[in-house]
């Protein structure tokens, strides 16, 4: 390995950092940590790994917002992205372009989501897809695609890109797009980490508003509420349809918080959840900057048949302060000691045609029977012609409309019973024969990442000898270093 040098360190400190996320469960020791300068300072540590006899692997670290030590490497070198923050000098995110060929911003990959949306709300604009949580860098959520209630309509982050600046497994610094050196562009995108680290990103930016109608709709009946979020998300029915800005759903068990329904409707509720199991909530946000644009969730509403009657709840807040929300759970959560604690997260992506089995036989049958109902449950539709295969990520079946469903579980004393729980969610998919996708997931063997890939293992695989032949990055994916 590289020789100690005052920005490649060392110390029990550095070393320390740089072997744990936000898992909490992986903690893999790296030999050193580089904190960058500049990206050269990166490009060297690669080149010379590329070209000496005993390479050592390295892996990019932003905020290591993963959960099973994507971000580490053991006896390699991990590179601490955010330390190029201090020698931008201010030049980081850097907005561009004017209203007839459109607004994007040039933004380092290791900023955080929460400074570009900051910088560009200055001159009234933002990015158009987002991730719930805006605290991972930039370039972290683009290796993997940044999801969220924007993604049914604007598609995930990764198809919001329009140039990046790459470094290579082989440490060459390439500048790609859909026009130059696309096969880099499309592998990146997506990709794991596994063919270069993302330095720039430019990202297209639209219009911000200034507010926000922000929305619950609680249903009792698990059918009424995905054809009701399918009728919100599809593109057909009547011209003057209006279709959400954001639509997320989540279920209500008898753990959840109630802060966002008003004080009076709380007992109500929590009856109802009691009665149920399970309340199923439609999150649906319209943004606006006049009196005639809030009048559309009214509109939007009307095409909605299942939800509990006098049960739809509405919060008038700005841009800034829904797209940061959660934000403020961090604070809380924080405070009380429950943020730094490990996190066996799994996320899925389910097919349309299985989302009622799947309802049937993990939220009713594994996560009520067993009393798993502290979790935080997300469920949404997405639409498949809003990704471009081309890129590296991979998402579920051949359907148009498929699933997103998140198990945000979060334990200080016993992570294990949650993580056996998600092993049998897994496991009740392959006997089900539902063809589900793991996102932001991690395999045990190179066989499994095979079956993850699908039909995309082959080009995945040639782009990692053109691109990385001596595997020499993201070795924490355990897909070629396993």
């Amino acid at each position: 390995p590289p020789e100690p040098t005052d920005n490649l360190r060392t110390d029990p400190g550095a070393i320390k950092l740089a072997s744990i996320d936000y898992g909490h469960i992986i903690k893999e020791k790296p030999f050193a940590v580089l904190y960058p300068t500049s990206v050269d300072d990166i490009r060297t540590l690669i080149y010379l790994s590329y070209n000496s006899l005993f390479s050592y692997t390295i892996a990019a670290k932003g905020q290591a917002h993963s959960t099973w030590g994507q971000a580490q490497a053991n006896d390699g070198v991990v590179v601490q992205m955010n330390s190029l923050n201090r020698f931008r000098n201010g030049t980081g995110i850097l907005i561009s372009g004017d209203r007839s060929s459109g607004f994007y911003a040039d933004v380092g990959g290791e900023q955080l989501w929460i400074d570009v949306l900051n910088a560009t709300l200055t001159r009234g604009l933002s990015p158009v897809s987002w991730t719930d949580y805006l605290y991972p860098t930039v370039g972290g959520t683009l290796s993997n695609a940044g999801i969220s209630g924007h993604t049914y309509q604007k598609g995930p982050q990764i198809t919001n890109v329009l140039e990046l600046d790459v470094l290579t497994g082989k440490g060459e610094f390439v500048t790609c797009s859909p026009q130059k050196d696309s096969e880099l562009f499309y592998a990146v995108l997506g990709g794991l980490g596994q063919f270069g680290i993302i330095t720039r990103a430019r990202i297209v930016l639209g219009p911000a508003k200034k507010r926000v109608k922000w929305l619950r709709i609680l249903y009792s009946d698990f059918s009424s509420f995905s054809t009701d979020q399918e009728t919100l998300i599809s593109t057909t029915g009547p011209s003057d349809k209006v279709m959400p800005d954001f639509l997320e759903g989540h279920l209500l068990m008898n753990q959840s918080p109630l802060d966002f329904y008003p004080q009076s409707q709380r007992r109500k509720i929590t009856f109802l959840v009691n009665q149920y199991g399970i309340l199923y909530i439609i999150e649906v946000v319209t943004y606006y900057d006049n009196k005639n644009e809030a009048k559309k969730v009214k509109q939007m509403l009307k095409s909605l048949k299942g939800f509990l009657p006098g049960f739809v709840f509405e919060k008038d807040v700005t841009y800034l302060q829904f797209l940061n929300r959660v934000h403020d759970q961090e604070i809380e959560l924080r405070k009380k000691g429950l943020w730094d604690i490990p996190h066996p997260w799994l996320n899925i992506f389910i097919p349309k045609s299985r989302i009622t089995d799947f309802d049937n036989g993990v939220f009713r049958n594994i996560l009520l029977k067993r009393n798993f109902t502290s979790s935080t449950v997300l469920v949404y539709p997405l639409l498949r012609s809003k990704w471009d295969e081309r890129m590296s990520a991979v998402i579920a079946a051949e359907e148009e409309v498929f699933y997103f469903v998140g198990f945000l579980d979060a334990s200080a004393d016993n992570w294990e019973a949650f993580d056996n729980k998600n092993k049998d969610i897994l496991q009740f998919c392959v006997n089900a024969g539902i063809k589900f996708k793991q996102y932001l997931g991690h395999h045990a063997t190179k066989e499994e990442w095979i079956i993850h890939f699908g039909s995309k293992w082959n080009t995945f695989q040639q782009r990692k000898t053109r691109f990385d032949p001596r595997m020499i990055l993201s070795p924490g994916q355990r897909i070629f270093n396993y």
